[in-house]
């Protein structure tokens, strides 16, 4: 007699193409492929805020040619495309990458993500991540989009959780970041779940939810709801 195995779910799709590396748009900010070039208006951001690379692999920088070859490795890196984040009418303030991209399981990351203070929280920055979360799953059709951050990173944990990502759990003492062990917190939004997730961050994304000064409505736990 044959036993019947839960194998998952079936699929037939073998490869997901990689992301396509242009520049990107969206109403509150545009997304450019990040390039050294960058380093000399992102230095101000970047040299005022040295606390807020504490939870990167990279950085703080000294001067200005550390951030140069940075950027220059960052923008080479074959396959994970960075882009500079740049508000409407203003400077450069930050970068995002898809990265982590298993081509042949469906399954693709935000990741490496760095948010000048002034840009942390705001319309543009949600929408920078909102857009490659669009490629990701709309122009590419990826089963699996991953956020993941050190467990003790508490604004990239509560990021994840108003995206409307799912928490899976933590490793515990995965990485070794500046000679201290971090823990790994790994977040998860699936196919079949985007197009309720997509509908709540386009509505808080909308002109409707925010009153004239600027100030948001309703936040994206309440759009979810």
């Amino acid at each position: 007699m044959a036993i019947e195995r839960d194998l998952g779910k079936p699929i037939n799709k073998t490869r997901w193409p990689l992301p396509i590396k242009q520049s990107r748009s969206g109403r509150y900010v545009d997304l450019e492929l990040l390039l050294e070039e960058h380093s000399t208006e992102l230095w101000p951001f970047v040299s005022a805020a040295p606390e807020s690379f504490t939870y990167l692999r990279y950085g703080p920088f000294s001067h200005i040619e550390e951030l140069q070859r940075i950027l220059a490795d960052l923008a080479n890196r074959p396959d994970q495309p960075f882009w500079v984040v740049i508000p409407k009418g203003q400077k450069p303030q930050g970068w995002l990458s898809l990265c982590d991209v298993y081509h042949e399981d469906g399954g693709i990351e935000i990741g490496s993500v760095w948010f000048a203070p002034p840009l942390q929280g705001t319309r543009a920055a949600r929408e920078a991540v909102f857009l490659l979360m669009c490629h990701a799953m709309d122009d590419l059709g990826y089963e699996r989009l991953v956020w993941r951050c050190q467990a003790q990173n508490a604004k990239s944990f509560k990021a994840a959780n108003n995206f409307g990502f799912t928490y899976e759990g933590t490793w515990r003492r995965a990485a070794v970041v500046d000679g201290w062990q971090r823990d790994v917190a790994w977040f998860s939004m699936l196919k079949d779940e985007w197009p309720q997730r997509k509908a709540a961050l386009q509505r808080w994304l909308s002109h409707e939810n925010f009153d004239d000064a600027g100030r948001q409505i309703k936040t994206l736990g309440m759009q979810a709801g």
